[in-house]
């Protein structure tokens, strides 16, 4: 049955499964840093207290049975083992179901970790990367030629995260369509990284530039995953360089690495036997029975799942970054239908006095890589995912879900070790702070003269009070109020 095979992709397929299982490994590298301070037992929204309200059919994961701390942590660990046995080869190297087996684990515990994750498991890559675990576990071994179905599938996952971008952009505010969104984006994108704050400084005509070819990339280029070859070889370069400069220019978690990996499913093994002078392994024997027909079940299901997303793409109330079903497959995807003009952050800041008054000297708590000291340049940190930096973006937006900061602000005055761990400076560490405020505060690049003079990369200027200075005997009643607008 040649029609089921695509045996011209098999160095394809050896990037999907490593690459896919490298960014699971960076999923639960995080997830074992993070998870108890943000969601464990004594965690800023608790896992036993979402699965006591929320049931199982809702959101279906293993910690409805149990959960703990240490089987978190436990089972983060065996995934981590697992992913890096895919990235070596190892499941691979045997029958068509070793890897399969393996995939299907690591999509299964980590969907349990992302339906118990509230707020912070929210981002359209954590979707993203279950949806692509779970189809790349049907890739199969050397052993067989990779499925034709599964390989144009994965083309149809890059195809959602793509154009539906691209809707959401034409859709959404009218920078995108006056070609104007690149001359805030940079500075007001939630990580920027060291090299955010130069681009931001280059001409308006090449921020143009910048916004038209993206809509190339993501409206047209798409449609040219599915032509023949070398035609989709060649959309799947210009999707990969588009993607690699978002890897430059910001902080996306894995979301810039997974798009990258994914599409390399549309380019062939001749291309990369005349670009690079790649030969892959010789022609794999014909696939089991019982390898096709789980292949064709897996794609019937996936196919009658895709008519939800399908139809978002082509609505004008288009969801993006939405999951239609409670397994994470066959998702939504899109972000930055509108681009923010003015960035604010929220400045989290204690102090030891008896009673503070007005000229009181408050001591400033260092996040891992949102803006906060003037002074410090933009860290790199994707693939790395810093959950609790990009909630305190969406708070600055005026996020109206603020519980995890009232508690946020009451461990802080607790010292508590487990939360003080995710911030990069606590300018207490020898005992808690009397009071926690936190302040809202407009931040732009610095101009090049500006830093020559003072080194600065942002110039920060108060907005208002977003919480005004409380004690650990009243709690932190007030945390969350007074937004902007």
């Amino acid at each position: 049955m040649d029609w089921f095979t695509a045996g011209e992709y098999e160095i394809a397929r050896q990037i999907l499964q490593r690459g896919v299982a490298a960014c699971f490994m960076i999923a639960f590298v995080s997830t074992i840093k993070e998870f108890p301070a943000l969601l464990g037992e004594r965690g800023l929204l608790p896992v036993p207290r979402f699965v006591a309200r929320v049931p199982f059919r809702r959101a279906p994961s293993i910690f409805h049975w149990r959960y703990s701390d240490f089987m978190l942590l436990s089972i983060c660990w065996v995934g981590v083992v697992f992913s890096a046995f895919l990235i070596i080869g190892i499941p691979q190297q045997g029958p068509p179901w070793a890897p399969m087996i393996v995939f299907l684990f690591l999509w299964a515990s980590y969907l349990s970790i992302v339906n118990v994750g509230q707020t912070f498991y929210s981002f359209g890559w954590e979707s993203l990367l279950l949806e692509a675990g779970f189809v790349v576990a049907f890739l199969g071994s050397p052993d067989v030629a990779p499925p034709i179905t599964i390989v144009i599938f994965v083309r149809w996952i890059v195809f959602r995260l793509e154009f539906g971008a691209g809707m959401i952009k034409i859709r959404g505010g009218s920078e995108w369509r006056d070609l104007t969104a690149l001359f805030y984006h940079h500075q007001t994108q939630p990580m920027p990284n060291p090299v955010s704050w130069y681009v931001h400084h280059l001409p308006p005509w090449f921020h143009r530039g910048e916004v038209l070819g993206n809509h190339v990339a993501q409206l047209l280029v798409p449609f040219f995953l599915f032509a023949p070859q070398p035609i989709a070889s060649v959309a799947a370069v210009i999707v990969i360089a588009t993607q690699l400069w978002l890897v430059l220019t910001g902080n996306f978690a894995w979301l810039n690495w997974i798009t990258i990996v994914l599409t390399f499913s549309a380019i062939d093994d001749a291309t990369f036997r005349a670009v690079l002078g790649v030969v892959p392994a010789s022609a794999p024997a014909a696939a089991p029975a019982w390898f096709m027909g789980s292949v064709l079940l897996v794609t019937a299901f996936l196919l009658v799942l895709s008519w939800a997303p399908m139809r978002n793409l082509f609505t004008r109330g288009q969801l993006m970054n939405a999951s239609f079903n409670r397994y994470h497959l066959v998702n939504a995807y899109g972000a930055f239908g509108t681009v923010t003009r003015v960035r604010y952050e929220v400045i989290v800041e204690g102090n030891d006095d008896a009673a503070p008054g007005p000229n009181a000297a408050w001591q400033e708590y260092g996040f891992r890589a949102k803006p906060g000291d003037p002074r410090r340049m933009p860290p790199q940190v994707a693939p790395y995912h810093l959950r609790l930096d990009w909630l305190m973006w969406f708070l600055a937006l005026g996020s109206r879900d603020t519980r995890w900061f009232e508690v946020f602000l009451l461990r802080l005055l607790q010292a508590d070790r487990t939360t003080l761990r995710l911030l990069r400076h606590n300018p207490y560490p020898d005992h808690p702070p009397r009071w926690i405020r936190a302040r809202l505060c407009e931040y732009r690049y610095s101009t090049r003269a500006e830093k020559r003079a003072t080194g600065a990369w942002w110039v920060r200027s108060d907005v208002g009070m977003l919480v005004q200075p409380v004690a650990y005997e009243g709690g932190p009643s007030q945390a969350g109020r007074n937004l902007p607008p």
